[in-house]
């Protein structure tokens, strides 16, 4: 068995736990140390029982509620070498022991417990970024968000997926009219930016197999997005793309910004 929970997925905080029966980690820290307990606590889960953070990188949507966690409970935190520097340098996270990171390189495969994690390097505007994989027995699940755009190199690292939480992260439309300045939008859009909806929905395509089980639509941008928007738009990207599979074939759920989503579960 291996389980995604998702506590919070959006512009303003991440946090997301994987695990099994025996081991458990969380994927980033971006929201305060309490609303990572409680949002543990409704899977009947404790900070006690994670065995380490694994930092996708270093913005703070993604490590808020790091240093509480760390000085709290003493949790290994692995991430890049010049993700580890970065956060160091970010005072609102507050000293963390040098003893408590674990630096990774990007394409690393490494073991916590019973779980085998792979990193994957993805393109985005932070030090040194990753996305990680998570198999245990013959289950495998992805989180990969922040990333503007996707290669051969990463498609072929999700494949085979039971499951996947992924980012759609802007309507294309809203952002290019919103209320953001240009430089940003302009960042948004590109390369090192984020996925819009269609991108998410045509990376999605790529990945779908006869056995692929759930996907979880995360990182959701706050302003340019809405969750019926990303939902409807990435089921039309699968239906209409050049794949032998329709969005009904398989279950798509949005994760919640602010609340604990359900929890996906693969036998």
């Amino acid at each position: 068995m291996l389980e995604l929970c998702s506590i919070a997925s959006g512009s303003s905080g991440n946090c997301i736990c994987i695990g099994n029966d025996n081991e458990h980690v969380l994927i980033d820290a971006g929201i305060s140390g309490k609303r990572i307990e409680n949002g543990l606590a409704e899977f009947d889960l404790k900070a006690q029982d994670m065995s380490a953070i694994l930092i996708t990188h270093e913005h703070i949507d993604h490590i808020a509620g790091l240093g509480v966690m760390a000085r709290r409970y003493h949790l290994p935190i692995y991430a890049t070498e010049k993700t580890i520097e970065a956060i160091k340098n970010v005072k609102t996270v507050g000293k963390i022991d040098d003893e408590l990171f674990h630096p990774i390189s990007a394409g690393d495969e490494f073991n916590i417990g019973s779980l085998n994690l792979k990193s994957i390097h993805i393109s985005h505007d932070a030090a040194d970024p990753v996305a990680y994989r998570v198999d245990y027995n013959d289950k495998r699940m992805a989180v990969i968000t922040d990333l503007g755009t996707y290669d051969d190199e990463i498609v072929g690292q999700l494949q085979g997926l039971d499951a996947l939480l992924l980012e759609a992260n802007h309507d294309v439309h809203m952002l290019q009219t919103g209320i953001y300045p240009y430089p940003l939008k302009q960042r948004i859009l590109g390369d090192r930016g984020h996925l819009s909806n269609e991108r998410s929905g045509q990376l999605l395509c790529e990945l779908l197999h006869d056995r692929f089980g759930t996907v979880m639509l995360g990182h959701l941008s706050k302003e340019n997005n809405y969750e019926e928007l990303a939902y409807e738009a990435v089921r039309l990207e699968i239906t209409m793309g050049d794949n032998p599979y329709k969005a009904e074939d398989f279950p798509i759920y949005v994760a919640k910004r602010d609340i604990a989503s359900p929890v996906i579960r693969v036998e």
